[in-house]
């Protein structure tokens, strides 16, 4: 790892909102494309999963998922539960921003795809007692539409399109509905 991109991960924990603001879309930008260093910052990065700066959590679970394209040693499969978690987290916009990059890590490959598909349809057909779930419905199919886009795996679009046929409120199938047109 280069000293820029060492920089750039001090920098997006700590200095003000913008250097800190700049740092995180340095890193995704580097992060988009396959990396040879992810493990220099791997440990780290699932610890912040539980950090107790609610700023620190998004950023470590977007950074993973874009890192998942860079890890041989499939790490993801084992540490994904944490990342997923994040998902989940208390603070709403955390969550959300968590899980709209969480399509990244089924991107990186068969296992990891099946892996993050399997969570998202659980969640989806489960997750109504959560809060905002319209929302998190909405960023699940979202995920797999860019998942169907990245893979053109028919499979992924039959089953957004099943899991929208559950739908009653016809307001938000129709909503639903909108991503796959």
């Amino acid at each position: 790892m280069d000293s820029q991109i060492k920089l750039a991960f001090e920098k997006s924990k700590s200095g003000d909102k913008e250097e800190r603001y700049e740092a995180y879309q340095k890193i995704l930008a580097v992060t988009d494309q396959k990396v040879d260093w992810a493990y220099e910052v791997w440990d780290q990065l699932v610890e912040d999963l539980t950090h107790k700066d609610n700023h620190q959590r998004p950023r470590a679970a977007q950074y993973l998922a874009n890192l998942a394209k860079s890890d041989p040693e499939m790490r993801m499969m084992e540490d994904f539960p944490k990342l997923w978690e994040v998902t989940k987290d208390e603070k709403f916009v955390t969550a959300r921003h968590s899980l709209q990059s969480i399509w990244k890590v089924g991107a990186a490959g068969t296992p990891q795809k099946e892996m993050v598909m399997e969570h998202m349809v659980e969640r989806f057909k489960n997750g109504t007692d959560e809060k905002n779930f319209t929302l998190i419905r909405y960023d699940i199919l979202q995920n797999m539409k860019n998942l169907y886009d990245h893979f053109n795996d028919e499979s992924i679009k039959q089953a957004a399109l099943e899991l929208i046929d559950t739908v009653d409120d016809k307001k938000y199938e129709k909503k639903y509905m909108a991503i796959w047109k």
